[in-house]
């Protein structure tokens, strides 16, 4: 079967006061987000002489960025949906769950949230540098690009069946826990190798705000491409195709 509803929505959406309200929270979100994920990078680097690269300090990230993430996509949930991240957004919109200029205005919002966090973390640390994504010595470039698509399939899948899917009834009420969740798993696993973005926006603003984009394409192709086939997988699978295994009523 095709995805139910792929489509570019409306002009005047893109105007319309719940785009807005949403786009606003999805702002809001990602701020909250981004300052406490790498405020807590930048806090543990000065507390222990970049002692961020250490075991325990991956651990703290893992741990700092999933709990910020559960309260960021909380406190949106019912305004936008929660989305805080350009790949979760690119997914829903393969999966025709939200418009492409609907999703447009979210993702402008995620990326100047993210942007807003980094200047007002620079801001209040009296100038200390914002670290950006990068690679690990010895992790190549195509490394890299599908430890991103295997790391943010994970986490759109995780939204998909946990907050997107129809037939989710309360399992729904969890689904900022396991998005979160997985969020810190990735980073224990994929954070020694490339930082474990799984976010355009995440890396966008470090590194707009620090100047460095090297490597960066990586931070947006690898999600975008792993948000994306998340998105097709679980709609076509699990929420298009549900209909054609119920048995017929006699």
């Amino acid at each position: 079967m095709p995805i139910r509803a792929i489509a570019v929505g409306r002009h005047d959406e893109l105007t319309h006061p719940d785009t807005l309200k949403a786009g606003l929270a999805e702002f809001i979100s990602t701020l909250i987000f981004v300052f406490a994920g790498s405020g807590s990078g930048m806090a543990f680097s000065k507390l222990t002489t970049d002692g961020a690269t250490t075991p325990a300090g991956l651990v703290a990230a893992s741990l700092a960025h999933a709990f910020a993430l559960f309260v960021a996509v909380s406190i949106a949930a019912n305004i936008s949906g929660g989305h805080v991240n350009p790949a979760v957004t690119f997914g829903a919109f393969v999966g025709g769950n939200i418009t492409l200029l609907r999703g447009i205005v979210y993702v402008i919002a995620q990326l100047l949230g993210s942007t807003v966090a980094c200047l007002l973390l620079k801001f209040v640390t009296n100038n200390m540098a914002v670290g950006a994504f990068s690679l690990s010595a010895g992790v190549g470039v195509t490394n890299a690009l599908v430890f991103e698509i295997v790391m943010t399939f994970g986490l759109v899948y995780t939204v998909y069946a946990t907050a997107v899917d129809p037939k989710k009834g309360d399992l729904g009420t969890i689904a900022p826990i396991a998005i979160g969740f997985i969020v810190g798993a990735n980073i224990l696993a994929g954070g020694a190798f490339t930082g474990a973005s799984m976010n355009p926006a995440v890396s966008f603003g470090p590194a707009l705000v620090s100047w460095t984009w090297a490597n960066h394409w990586i931070y947006w192709v690898g999600p975008l491409v792993g948000g994306g086939i998340a998105g097709l997988i679980y709609e076509l699978l699990f929420i298009n195709q549900t209909h054609d295994h119920l048995p017929s009523s006699a």
